[in-house]
């Protein structure tokens, strides 16, 4: 376990451990303000994350950035946004487990130095992995579980949304949902709201 940001993510770049390294252009760590309370977390880095190095960038991080805009969440802000794998899936294919598994201690590492009071996993690749093995996405989403003392939630998963776009309505639902259980547990994510008024 790496005790900063800085050693874990230095060592998580010069990552190796299993072959997504032959073909990755870069190490997608993860991007945020390093004491949110609040954590999302993605299955693995597409095309647009893999030459920008950083998650959720391409057409379906626009969108997820819309929705965290509307209920005043921002990366840069007051958030924090990781994937189970850290390099790009050929084809942008789901994660194998095995490549799960081999990359799984980055994020564990990453949930230990944030301590985050809500996790919320885009999709259901990340559902399954980080709630419980028989999630679906589509019947719970929007509903709150917890282990470890952490309140854990799935949403849709932007790319999906783009593809389903009359699924917008209910990935919007679950972001309000979200808004109002971080009013109840999270104690700074809102505060720069709140000096603002």
């Amino acid at each position: 376990m790496y005790q900063t940001w800085e050693e874990l993510h230095t060592a998580c770049l010069a990552c190796r451990k299993c072959a997504l390294c032959q073909t990755r252009l870069h190490v997608v760590v993860g991007v945020g303000v390093p004491d949110a309370e609040v954590m999302f977390i993605g299955e693995g880095p597409g095309e647009n994350e893999d030459l920008q190095g950083e998650p959720f960038v391409g057409r379906a991080g626009v969108l997820l950035d819309k929705m965290l805009l509307a209920v005043d969440l921002d990366r840069k802000k007051n958030i924090y946004i990781a994937n189970i794998v850290k390099c790009r899936p050929p084809h942008n294919r789901d994660p194998k487990p095995e490549e799960q598994e081999l990359c799984i201690g980055w994020l564990r590492n990453q949930v230990k130095l944030l301590r985050p009071k809500i996790i919320v996993c885009l999709g259901r690749i990340a559902a399954m992995r980080i709630i419980k093995p028989d999630f679906r996405v589509t019947r719970e989403h929007g509903l709150f579980f917890e282990k470890n003392g952490v309140l854990m939630m799935a949403t849709l998963h932007p790319a999906a949304v783009l593809r389903n776009p009359s699924q917008k309505p209910d990935a919007f639902n679950d972001y309000l949902l979200l808004r109002d259980k971080i009013k109840e547990v999270c104690t700074h994510t809102y505060e720069q709201e709140t000096l603002c008024r």
